[in-house]
């Protein structure tokens, strides 16, 4: 157990510090880390890392973005409420799919997150007025169903359409997007994962949010003195790293 918990803070510190340096919610660090370094199942990974995002972990790093962008919070309630029946559509996608056929879409999307961080915008803000807040309704939904799909955070989604549709700045997307995540709006796809799955570990969860919340204060410090474009570079490479893993092990059976 002391293995499990060791490692559960682990994969919560990697993964708090991508998502500060990069404003998602982490799931796509920590669904494969979990399934690939301490073994949890597909489903259960997803679970569990939706569970873990319910805490407001990602406080330290939201502030942090704020001191240096003004957060704007009517479109991160907007994107919020959007997420809500989105994310339960998601999860009980997923949870009519068996485990195998799950991480092979799982695959294909973190090859995608990857081509797209490595060939999105560089994170300057688009000219002219911004876009209306109430675009965040349909960000919000598209983020939450790939989250309860996937297990993940939906920050690769909001981030990517808050800079490219919204004409956001990169440093100003991470920000909101992180905000967005402060409220349990994943509930929803964790009850599903819950109830499907007869219960999720409690205890890991309470590890992996222990490392997360240390290391999301970190990443955004780093962020903060970084180039956005080198780091969604890094980001795109570390995923397609992640996506070969699992690939491999796929393959494996």
């Amino acid at each position: 157990m002391v293995n499990v918990a060791a490692g559960g803070i682990a994969v919560g510190l990697l993964a708090g510090l991508l998502s500060g340096a990069f404003g998602i919610g982490g799931g796509i660090v920590m669904v494969p880390l979990l399934a690939l370094v301490l073994g949890v199942g597909q489903h259960e990974a997803q679970g569990v890392t939706l569970a873990v995002m319910l805490l407001p972990i990602g406080l330290p790093a939201v502030l942090t973005y704020h001191r240096l962008h003004p957060v704007r919070w009517r479109l991160a309630a907007l994107i919020a409420l959007g997420f809500l029946p989105g994310s339960w559509a998601g999860a009980r996608a997923a949870s009519a799919l068996p485990g195998r056929p799950l991480r092979a879409l799982f695959v294909l999307f973190l090859l995608y997150v990857a081509w797209r961080t490595w060939t999105g915008p560089s994170g300057s803000p688009r000219r002219g007025p911004p876009a209306s807040d109430a675009n965040g309704l349909w960000i919000g939904v598209l983020a939450g169903g790939l989250a309860g799909l996937f297990g993940v955070g939906g920050g690769i989604v909001m981030v990517t359409f808050l800079v490219s549709l919204l004409g956001q700045s990169q440093h100003e997307a991470q920000g909101t997007s992180l905000a967005v995540m402060l409220p349990p709006i994943g509930l929803p796809g964790v009850w599903v994962y819950a109830q499907s799955r007869g219960g999720l570990p409690w205890g890991l969860m309470a590890a992996v949010a222990g490392g997360f919340l240390a290391g999301a204060l970190a990443g955004a410090q780093v962020a903060a003195r970084t180039g956005s474009r080198r780091l969604a570079r890094a980001f795109g490479l570390l995923v397609a790293a992640a996506a070969a893993a699992l690939a491999l092990r796929l393959g494996g059976g």
